[in-house]
This record gives C-alpha cells, sequence and structure tokens, in this order.
C-alpha cells in the first residue's frame, strides 16, 4: 500500500545572493532559456534531511542521503506540496551529503545531512516570497520521495515483519525504522507547520510484494503494516477462502452433531436430548466424530442390521431366500 507522511523542518539556511560564484551561475544557467545574471537570481541554501530519527521514530541512512543527494538536483520548490505550476517557485541546482562535526544522531551515530542550492528569479511577482525567507517566515521544507523499504534499525529486517517495535529501546539502542532503497524524488515544498526535529520528507513506500504468512505476522504481532493494492486482493481472498471453508465446517459440525444425538437416543436413553446437546456443544470436531464412531458400534449390538427380508435360521415357513425374490 502506497503511503505518503510529511515532515516538515526548519531548513532554510542562508539566503546570500553575494555568495553567488561564476560556477553555481553555470549550473543555474543549465536550467533557464536564456543566460541569467548574479544580479537577476536570488540564491539561498536549505538542508533538504538527514540521518537523524524523526518523531515518526524513522530516519534517512547515509546511503540513503547520497541517492536523494542525486535525485534532487533540478527539482522544483512548491507550497504545501500542491503540485500545480503555479506554485513552483524555486528551483534546486545543487546537491551535496556534509558532515557535520561533532554532532551525533540520537543512536549516537555521526551526523550527516543533504543540503542544497536553491535558486528564485528576481522578478517583482517573487519580491512577496524572497522577503519571507528573508525575514524567516519561510524556513520551513519538506520533501518528497520514495523509498523502497522500511528496514528496522535494530536487526535489518523490514520492519513490519520483525519483532521490534519502532520508539522501543532495545539493550540501549532505540529502534527506528531506516528508510532504503531511495528510487525517485518529487519535490521539495515551503510548509506552515513543522513537524520533524531536523528532516521533513514525504514519503511513499513501495517495497517488495507480501506473502500471506508475513501478512498475518504482521496482524497478529499487531504491527503497522503497509499493503500494496495486490496485497490488499490477497487477503480479501484469503478471507473469502476462509469464510467458506467456515460455512463448510459449520455445516459438517452440525450434521454430525444431530447424528451423536440420533444415535446418542438409541444408545443411551436415560440421557435427556437437551443434556446431550449441551455435551455436544463444548466437543470438538474430532471429539464429536470418536462419540459418533463409539455410538454406532452400541447400536449395532443392540439394534443389528439386517435386510428387511431376510430369512432367520428358525425360520421353517421358506424353503429359502429366494421365496423373496421380486
Amino acid at each position: 500500500m502506497t503511503e505518503q507522511i510529511k515532515k516538515e523542518m526548519s531548513a532554510v539556511t542562508d539566503n546570500s545572493a553575494a555568495a553567488v560564484t561564476d560556477d553555481e551561475m553555470a549550473l543555474i544557467n543549465a536550467y533557464s532559456r536564456r543566460t541569467l545574471t548574479k544580479d537577476e537570481v536570488y540564491v539561498f541554501g536549505v538542508v533538504l534531511c538527514d540521518n537523524d530519527i524523526d518523531r515518526d521514530n524513522e530516519r534517512f541512512t547515509v546511503e540513503s542521503l547520497f541517492e536523494l543527494e542525486k535525485l534532487f538536483v533540478g527539482k522544483t520548490g512548491i507550497f504545501d506540496h500542491s503540485p500545480t505550476a503555479k506554485n513552483q517557485t524555486a528551483r534546486i541546482f545543487a546537491c551535496s551529503v556534509e558532515s557535520v562535526g561533532g554532532r551525533k544522531t540520537a543512536n549516537g551515530d555521526d551526523y550527516f545531512r543533504l543540503t542544497a542550492r536553491a535558486y528564485i528569479p528576481k522578478t517583482k511577482g517573487n519580491e512577496e516570497i524572497i522577503q519571507a525567507i528573508d525575514s524567516g517566515i519561510l524556513k520551513e521544507v519538506s520533501i518528497g520521495c520514495a523509498a523502497g523499504e522500511v528496514r528496522c534499525g535494530i536487526c535489518g529486517e523490514n520492519i513490519n515483519h520483525c519483532a521490534h517495535i519502532k520508539g522501543e529501546t532495545y539493550g540501549g539502542k532505540l529502534c527506528c525504522g531506516e528508510l532504503t532503497n531511495i528510487y525517485d524524488a518529487y519535490e521539495w515544498s515551503f510548509v506552515a507547520v513543522p513537524a520533524q526535529r531536523n528532516a521533513g520528507v514525504t514519503k511513499n513506500f513501495k517495497g517488495k510484494e507480501m506473502k500471506m504468512e508475513e501478512i498475518l505476522k504482521s496482524i497478529y504481532t499487531k504491527r503497522e503494516i503497509n499493503l500494496s493494492g495486490d496485497d490488499c486482493k490477497k487477503l480479501c481472498s484469503y478471507i473469502d477462502e476462509l469464510k467458506k471453508s467456515a460455512a463448510d465446517g459449520a455445516y459438517y459440525r452440525n450434521s454430525l452433531t444431530s447424528e451423536v444425538l440420533r444415535l446418542s437416543a438409541v444408545v443411551q436413553p436415560d440421557i435427556s436430548r437437551e443434556t446431550m446437546e449441551s455435551v455436544a456443544k463444548g466437543m470438538s470436531v474430532v471429539q464429536l466424530k470418536e462419540f459418533k464412531n463409539a455410538f454406532e458400534k452400541r447400536a449395532d449390538s443392540i439394534l443389528p442390521s439386517v435386510p428387511q427380508l431376510y430369512k432367520q435360521k428358525n425360520d421353517i415357513t421358506a424353503d429359502s431366500n429366494g421365496n423373496f425374490k421380486i
């Protein structure tokens, strides 16, 4: 199942147009239809995401940050993840993963973050946006990307398939979901309300198809689970088969119970039907079958089954059973 989760951060790091280099202008002009000058662009830095644990107890691995580094170059900045042309505000022209010396993540790992350089054309229509960035009004951003799998930070297995719980501590280490196999980056967006400590991300999880036993394990252990459309169909089909089997089982049990009650009236008439019904309700199908077999043997000894036209040995009125042939 595709899932999107928005997480935002205070991510604008600087807005110094004076710091724009000739190399950066060359990168910017790779996206423009005409050659722009330094005076025509507003350039600022932004931290897109990092490898620290967020409020959802998830994080990017360092390897995932390097995957995002390539994917986010050229992506446009919009507002509130609204994918319309009029919302396109800025464009990233360079990305890099950097280590922040002396800083550690919540689990004590070296801290890495994905930073980007973005530009906004200095036009009359963009004056308010640029002013909002300068004044610190626009400073929270969120990114949209797709991760192939979320692994457990404790055991390394898929977080939906293991016994560990995000947010719990094991051996002094906080369990988190590690976003891996990043295969797409959509956009980055200015947002209003920050929700993540140091990184903002909208994630789209699209992992491998789950086996039914994996789905059931996640359900039985009360774990969060993300199902694809095919997984949902598989689960619904499985439930439908269980319903059919349950209906067949109920029919068989009722038939078996009726037979046990009938035979009980023959072999132990002193026990009332109501009492036997109460006893039968607590029996399993296997136990009912055992009672049925035992009652049938006793019933045969009490009322032996013989052909209706069978000639008894002491019957001297007929020469043979052949007299009864039709």
